[in-house]
């Protein structure tokens, strides 16, 4: 709570006393009355209805059982302006109706006549419509303050899309380029070794595989920078290409799917994306992937597994670390390794 909202309390309960004490007719009741309202408008922020309805009680009863006084309202005045600024102007318009036929009502019973009773209580009304009028103020403020605090950060999105194609940019130039070269280079020294029937140095043959190899992580890797809107939608997608590509893979999808936090979905997606790889990379063309993802109540479960030799994974890569990373920054859990009936599993839960 900010330090004006600690002093305002006792600040209007001094307010009300010292006018009572001039007056001099408040007595016991009337000052337990507008003290308990200046207490109760010490927690107007966290609960602005109840706190209306008590102030609008305590400042009613005091009018009605000791004088007419409008500064016997100035919690509730403070109140309606908090009920309007969440919006809930039914609300605060019925309080403040309730405290000017109070007003009108107490004025006719200290004895004025009628017409000056009713003037009376227009004259009050100028200053409930005032505190509403401050409340749609304070609104329209932090409507303001809300839309300037979503416009910085599509701003920052922005920013950080054009950084991540400057990024993609920047790595197609440089390294896709030289990585042709040296791709094409060596598939031209094979032909040729090939062409004179001598035989080609295996350090050649795994010169032109790594290449092939850099190429095809590098435009995976540029794919990621281009797209980062992903999602658990697209999986069926991502296994269609990976069979395309000559592998075993089935998808099948447990308990009820529902719209998740993007972050989750675009973890979910590049887990299964990066085990799908290692299974490519790892696991040999004629190995069967199962992807399994289930939707819990609490959490989602992600389940990768081959029938490949598992032992080929047993040193974490770049990309099971990424996977780790993934998890570890959402709060969930990761278990890789071997199956005991020969393979790799890949075992993720994620809150949902």
């Amino acid at each position: 709570m900010s330090r004006p909202d600690l002093l305002m309390a006792p600040i209007v309960a001094a307010v009300m006393a010292s006018n009572a004490a001039i007056n001099a007719k408040a007595g016991p009741i009337g000052y337990a009355l507008l003290l308990a309202s200046a207490v109760a408008l010490h927690y107007h922020r966290r609960a602005p209805r109840l706190v209306l309805a008590a102030t609008t009680g305590f400042g009613l009863a005091y009018v009605l059982a000791v004088e007419p006084e409008i500064v016997a309202t100035v919690p509730a005045m403070i109140a309606l302006s908090s009920v309007v600024r969440i919006g809930e102007r039914p609300v605060a318009a019925g309080s403040a109706l309730t405290l000017i036929v109070g007003m009108v009502a107490a004025n006719l019973l200290a004895g004025q006549p009628a017409l000056t009773a009713v003037k009376g209580g227009g004259l009050v009304m100028g200053w409930y419509v005032a505190a509403m009028a401050m409340g749609v103020a304070l609104r329209q403020a932090d409507d303001r303050a809300t839309e300037a605090e979503r416009t910085r950060e599509e701003a920052a999105l922005r920013r950080a899309e054009q950084e991540r194609l400057h990024i993609a940019r920047e790595l197609h130039d440089t390294l896709t380029h030289a990585i042709s070269v040296i791709k094409v280079q060596a598939g031209v020294a094979v032909h040729l070794a090939k062409k004179r029937g001598e035989e080609v140095p295996a350090t050649l043959l795994t010169i032109q595989e790594a290449s092939g190899e850099a190429m095809r992580e590098l435009r995976a890797t540029l794919e990621a920078l281009r797209d980062e809107t992903v999602a658990l939608a697209r999986l069926p997608g991502l296994v269609e290409r990976t069979r395309a590509g000559g592998q075993d893979v089935r998808l099948t999808v447990g308990g009820k799917p529902r719209p998740l936090p993007e972050e989750v979905e675009q973890a979910a997606y590049r887990i299964v994306q990066e085990a799908l790889t290692n299974v490519t990379k790892h696991a040999g063309e004629r190995a069967a992937a199962d992807v399994v993802v289930s939707y819990g109540s609490a959490e989602l479960v992600l389940q990768v597994d081959d029938d490949g030799p598992g032992e080929s994974l047993t040193v974490p890569g770049v990309g099971l670390t990424g996977m780790r990373e993934r998890v570890s920054a959402l709060g969930g859990t990761l278990a890789v390794g071997p199956r005991p009936g020969g393979g790799f599993s890949v075992r993720a839960e994620l809150p949902a």
